[in-house]
């Protein structure tokens, strides 16, 4: 008869049973030599380190977003590189993001209409930001002169065309200029040309009736500046509330206009009086 097999001893009760399979303390080094990352301690006050930025983004000026290690967005921003870049980058990634919103929009970019139209988006974004890539010495150059002219000086209803920074939507409508003097006059086609400057850009209204008036402060610093913007917003008239007659109008006013109440009323009457 076979001989049974001895049995396992058993273990008393409270007892641990030891494993050959125990579990590594962290950072202790594995079978082929590596260890696992150290968890990092950031010091109280101590800013966060963030990751660079990958070779190939920063070439092309993007915003890098990592996770780090607490969970917590890293952000690292281009926007120095983007200053850089040659006018040919831009239209290369401007042309080929406008592919890419043909497609999202169910075209065919391929289509014979569309076969251009990535180009055509490209340049026309790059003339309609055009003012980014201006400064106020270059638009205004040499056209400041010496003139003793004390009275109000108003430009009414130049043009103006710009792009809504919150749905890349136009619109457009007339600005009103006017100053006081102190010394100094400003070319009236240099008031068109800090308008066309401000314009192409993405704005909001306010912010460029603002701008307006503080660059003729800025340029020549005549007693007082005062500016009246009325424009038709697109994203009012093709999408939204869809009003196509309702119009915003934005003012800004400085020294002499915002101090003196006759001296604004007169501004205001002019800008609102009868055109020729």
């Amino acid at each position: 008869a076979p001989v049974p097999a001895p049995s396992a001893p058993r273990r008393p009760r409270g007892a641990v049973m030891s494993s050959p399979l125990r579990r590594r303390p962290r950072g202790a080094a594995g079978e082929g030599g590596a260890t696992s990352r150290p968890k990092r301690v950031r010091r109280e006050g101590q800013a966060k380190e963030e990751p660079p930025l990958p070779a190939a983004a920063a070439a092309r000026g993007v915003v890098a977003h990592a996770e780090g290690d607490d969970g917590e967005g890293l952000s690292v921003s281009g926007s120095e590189v983007t200053a850089l870049s040659t006018e040919e980058e831009r239209l290369a990634r401007l042309a080929e993001a406008g592919r890419t919103i043909l497609e999202c929009v169910g075209d065919d970019p391929m289509r014979e209409g569309l076969l251009k139209t990535p180009e055509r988006f490209a340049k026309a974004m790059l003339f309609y930001t055009k003012g980014n890539r201006q400064t106020l010495e270059e638009v205004i150059g040499d056209a400041v002169f010496e003139e003793q002219h004390r009275e109000l000086v108003l430009v009414r209803d130049i043009e103006m065309h710009s792009l809504c920074e919150h749905h890349l939507a136009p619109f457009h409508g007339r600005v009103s200029i006017g100053y006081i003097p102190n010394g100094k006059v400003l070319g009236l086609s240099k008031l068109a040309r800090i308008v066309d400057m401000y314009s192409r850009r993405l704005q909001v209204q306010e912010r460029l009736t603002r701008q307006i008036a503080e660059a003729v402060q800025e340029a020549i610093s005549p007693l007082g500046v005062a500016v009246v913007a009325e424009a038709s917003h697109m994203c009012m008239v093709m999408r939204g509330v869809q009003k196509s007659g309702a119009t915003t109008v934005t003012s800004s006013v400085l020294g002499a206009f915002r101090a003196n109440a006759k001296t604004r009323a007169e501004f205001f009457a002019l800008v609102r009086g009868p055109r020729s």
